[in-house]
């Protein structure tokens, strides 16, 4: 499955607004951390837009219902439909990949950098700054649906830095066109 059509499927299934936005964040980071280490940006990205496409539609049983869709309809690698199953720590699902490490370790942040835009008069990612997202992080009542728990995890599975991670997701998002699409 390439971008292009990974977008479509998104959209589909994914009516919200802000869901779709988050998933673009989180492309937009996994294409980050793709280009770091040299990985394939397709794959990373094309994992992204896809971890919650089916969210909105199938709450309760998500993301095993999404990677069962994709798995029958379409030719999503292994690897990605994984990642897809590891980033949810409630289905037990090891992440023993570098792509799988890093969707867990970039999904919930990028929520936080998200809020941190939007109390912004501007909303304007690109004008958060990293001393500001680091004490919205240690301000638990600060978007507070945040996993802070989670996010000190992801980084430690990917070996980065708590404070260099923070600052690589907002990069990424920084770096993100206002609204990529295929």
């Amino acid at each position: 499955m390439d971008r292009e059509q990974a977008y479509a499927l998104m959209t589909e299934h994914t009516p919200s607004e802000s869901l779709r936005r988050h998933m673009l964040n989180v492309e937009a980071a996994m294409r980050w951390y793709a280009q770091h280490w040299g990985e394939d940006e397709e794959t990373y990205a094309v994992t992204g837009l896809l971890h919650d496409f089916d969210y909105e539609g199938h709450p309760e049983e998500h993301p095993m219902w999404g990677v069962d869709f994709l798995r029958k309809h379409t030719d999503t690698p292994q690897e990605v439909l994984d990642a897809i199953m590891g980033h949810a720590t409630y289905t037990g699902t090891p992440r023993v990949t570098l792509l799988a490490r890093t969707l867990f370790a970039v999904d919930e942040l990028t929520g936080l950098v998200q809020a941190a835009a939007l109390i912004r008069p501007d909303r304007d990612v690109r004008q958060v700054e990293l001393n500001s997202l680091k004490k919205r992080f240690r301000n638990r009542a600060f978007a507070a649906g945040v996993n802070r728990e989670e996010v000190e995890q992801g980084a430690r599975e990917l070996g980065v830095e708590l404070d260099a991670h923070l600052a690589n997701v907002l990069a990424a998002m920084r770096e993100m066109t206002p609204e990529r699409t295929p």
